[in-house]
């Protein structure tokens, strides 16, 4: 399925769970082998899960990788992307359903809003913009779907450690520690999905007392 608000065409879906877990992770193709490989494993093991995926609808880089994992495991693939890289034919045409927006805004809000979770897998400053906001809105009791960040030998120790500092230096709460859960392996992903402790929020955050 092509569409914009309004689905223009449409194929039949693989059939794969309901629930989709956004994946935010890299377009480059000029990364070491090993990040390629391990967003297939993702691709697969999200399956077997019993997800289905929900990420922003490129064909290249682990983008690439992890759709095309999707798809030749069975599973349902939604992809999310703006008008202007259909136009540089940078879409993933065999997603099951792909949503054409026009702004990077709004392919954000289509993502979080048809997502049950979310996960962060090594990416660049598109990646890191995503998952701050997808943090910043849980923080906020906007959502309270699970998020988890796949350092992949390490590669988010040095965001953590940022992390740590706001705490410290009391640019966030001690609470805000639980925002997200760290996988430093493909097989831990998606046990820690299924587990997610709930986020306690403030209480000048709670709408009814939740």
């Amino acid at each position: 399925m092509v569409c914009g608000c309004v689905p223009r065409m449409s194929k039949p879906a693989s059939a794969s769970a309901s629930k989709l877990l956004c994946v935010y992770c890299a377009s480059s193709t000029k990364l070491d082998a090993k990040y390629y490989d391990a967003a297939g494993e993702v691709g697969r093991g999200l399956v077997r899960a019993g997800w289905g995926l929900i990420y922003g609808g490129g064909n290249a880089g682990l983008m690439g990788s992890l759709a095309n994992a999707v798809k030749e495991s069975g599973g349902r693939v939604v992809g999310v992307i703006p008008d202007f890289m259909i136009e540089r034919e940078l879409a993933f045409r065999e997603a099951d359903e792909l949503v054409v927006v026009k702004t990077m805004r709004e392919r954000k809000r289509v993502m979080a809003e048809r997502a049950s979770a979310f996960l962060a897998l090594p990416g660049g400053i598109g990646t890191l913009e995503e998952l701050s906001e997808t943090l910043t809105e849980r923080y906020l009791n906007l959502h309270q779907k699970p998020v988890v960040l796949f350092n992949q030998d390490g590669f988010y120790e040095d965001l953590l450690r940022f992390f740590e500092r706001m705490v410290a230096e009391k640019f966030k709460t001690a609470g805000a520690g639980s925002l997200f859960q760290v996988a430093n392996a493909v097989e831990e992903i998606f046990p820690l999905l299924a587990n997610a402790p709930v986020f306690e929020v403030e209480g000048i955050w709670k709408t009814n007392g939740k």
